[in-house]
């Protein structure tokens, strides 16, 4: 008996300033928004986004709140009036563009760069060890650039659900660089 063959990924979003003050995923979405044919692949729709420019724009960390920590479906559901803080109002929108969270619809892969401070070089974050393709993707990633290490980490929890901006997608997968 073989597994049912995973659906294939044809929407991936590439997402840089989810904090504003990391900056090597600003520049990437930046270079690519005016150099969409570096990253155009027959079959494959790749969106480079801004995730939360008002922090880039004044280069601090968020605004009112962490934007990776409002995915959560309170968040998600509250409704718009004029105090909501500025990372839930964009967590809308982003969930409104690349999801519906937990849909069919969503987008199938979003990768979100960041940098750090910790001393953890290049970083595959995964949150889920039974989802196939980021494993494959992950093992991919990790040949394609050997001798170079790519660490991958694994951040999984069995009752918790996470609020990252990438979990808008069926396969979310982060980056950290150092």
């Amino acid at each position: 008996c073989s597994a049912p063959a995973a659906a294939p990924v044809r929407r991936v979003g590439v997402f840089g300033g989810t904090h504003g003050n990391e900056l090597s995923g600003v520049l990437l979405v930046r270079h690519w928004e005016q150099n969409r044919a570096k990253i155009q692949r027959p079959g494959v729709e790749v969106k480079p986004f801004l995730t939360n420019p008002r922090a880039v724009e004044k280069c601090t960390r968020y605004i009112d709140c962490d934007l990776n920590r409002v995915f959560d479906p309170d968040s998600l559901g509250r409704p718009v009036v004029e105090d909501i803080p500025y990372e839930v109002r964009r967590a809308q929108e982003i969930n409104h563009i690349f999801g519906p969270k937990g849909s069919d619809g969503a987008y199938d892969l979003i990768f979100d760069l960041h940098n750090t401070t910790s001393n953890m070089g290049g970083t595959l974050i995964l949150e889920n060890s039974r989802d196939d393709f980021t494993i494959q993707m992950v093992h991919y990633i990790k040949n394609a650039l050997a001798p170079e290490l790519c660490p991958a980490l694994l951040i999984e929890h069995p009752s918790l659900k996470y609020a990252t901006t990438r979990s808008v997608a069926k396969h979310p997968v982060g980056k950290y660089e150092n």
